[in-house]
């Protein structure tokens, strides 16, 4: 068997079985290169130097996690969650707590799709907004795999079909270039103007997979226990029914716009949560000597979000040094002939297996394009085919990998209080609502075009 394919497998198996993720990388890491020809050796030598890559990843996780603790210390969480559910009135009527739910979950999508685009902040907002709406989502009974699935939808479907923000780097500075770089001796050539509208179709195939999601798949409630995110993660907290006092209320607000702030303009998430939680402390939001306890708690509280992103790294860079993607991709077509739809779905597909991996889209297009191009051209695909199907096969890896920031940001905000399980209920659910549909839609658009 092909080292990639295993290496999935076992990766994907494990992390079903309720095995951590991080574990499940490293023996699927293991096992892929083993089975590629590689010494024990020579695979974790490669490990070793993929795993740098995941560190600036994991340090900003860790580092937004400490500001998202220090802010529920100031009592801005209570009072937000007061005030959504006395939306809800004393009796809370069923069609009122649908109006509240459908708010909530519209105000979250919306967010989310600003990420990306028009305040590209990608994942920083959501352990600074998320862990405050918890309490919210408790009294609604909403099913948190709805709220997971409208976060990663955010996350990922506007790159994919708007070219501003992080989709000008998506679609023009990686997707286009590197589709003309690989074709450029084989007389294909893309234009700006092609990709928004190749990638339009299996966007549409997410936005199906949204509206089932939120309207049939969990659309029922589901029970959680009201558990207090502060009294959760952070020690020396302050008692129940603690009001919040305007000072702490304004400098909350002061942090969490400076922390974005900082993001955009230096583009480091991490220098922005640290410039958060230092004013948090100016601010008399918590005493300077509980500095660290809250720092270690919202570290601690991340931990295991940062230690996938690093672990994956590593899984990338053990798959790449096989040599099997190109051997994966070849001997796939061997027994397609000339079948173009055959083709097209076999391309998808080798595109799910790598980007499952990998776990990036962003990452992974220079890998697939070098490859998918030349076969696309020999097929015969028009240029806006082309670009549907590189396209899609990368973004395949964003919606729904165990390894993808846009599978693990959501994670990292609602289960502060250990009550949403990574694989369960955010990585099988997006994998059924998004990866599904991408593979029908992108098949069709590159039949279509």
């Amino acid at each position: 068997m092909n080292a990639v394919i295993l290496a999935v497998l076992v990766m994907v198996g494990l992390s079903l079985a309720r095995v951590s993720v991080v574990f499940a990388l490293v023996v699927g890491a293991l096992v892929g290169g083993l089975a590629g020809g590689l010494s024990i050796e020579a695979t974790l030598s490669a490990f070793n130097e993929g795993v740098g890559g995941g560190a600036q990843v994991a340090l900003a996780y860790a580092t937004l996690g400490a500001f998202a603790v220090a802010i529920s210390r100031s009592g801005l969480p209570d009072l937000l969650a007061r005030r959504l559910i006395s939306l809800l009135g004393q009796e809370a009527t069923a069609a009122r707590q649908a109006t509240v739910r459908t708010l909530l979950l519209t105000a979250v999508l919306l967010v989310s799709i600003s990420s990306q685009n028009l305040i590209p902040v990608h994942i920083a907002f959501i352990p600074i907004l998320i862990p405050p709406l918890l309490k919210v989502m408790n009294q609604l009974r909403l099913d948190r795999r709805a709220v997971a699935c409208a976060l990663t939808f955010g996350l990922t479907a506007p790159y994919m079909l708007l070219p501003v923000g992080f989709g000008a780097i998506f679609l023009n500075d990686i997707l286009l270039a590197n589709l003309n770089r690989a074709g450029e001796g084989l007389g294909l050539e893309i234009t700006r103007g092609m990709v928004p509208l190749a990638m339009a179709v299996p966007v549409g195939g997410m936005a199906l997979g949204l509206a089932v999601a939120l309207l049939v798949s969990y659309r029922k409630p589901r029970a959680y226990q009201a558990l207090d995110v502060a009294t959760t993660n952070v020690p020396h907290h302050h008692p129940e029914g603690h009001e919040p006092h305007t000072l702490g209320l304004v400098m909350s607000g002061v942090a969490i716009v400076a922390a974005l702030g900082i993001q955009l303009w230096t583009g480091s998430m991490v220098l922005g949560g640290l410039v958060g939680f230092a004013l948090l402390s100016v601010g008399g939001i918590f005493k300077w000597r509980e500095a660290d306890d809250l720092f270690t708690s919202g570290m601690r509280m991340m931990a295991l979000i940062g230690f996938i992103m690093i672990s994956a790294s590593g899984f990338a860079a053990v798959m790449n040094a096989t040599g099997h993607i190109d051997t994966l991709v070849q001997s796939s077509f061997d027994i397609i002939g000339d079948n173009r739809g055959l083709a097209a779905l076999i391309m998808l597909l080798v595109g799910l297996f790598i980007t499952l991996g990998i776990g990036s889209s962003f990452s992974t297009i220079p890998i697939i394009a070098a490859i998918f191009v030349p076969l696309a051209v020999q097929f015969g695909f028009s240029p806006l085919a082309t670009v549907a199907l590189v396209g899609t096969a990368a973004a395949l890896g964003d919606a729904g990998s165990p390894a993808s920031d846009s599978t693990l940001g959501p994670t990292s905000g609602l289960n502060v209080d250990r009550q949403h399980d990574h694989i369960w209920d955010s990585v099988v659910p997006t994998f059924l609502h998004y990866n599904i549909p991408l593979i029908a839609f992108g098949w069709a658009a590159v039949m279509l075009f």
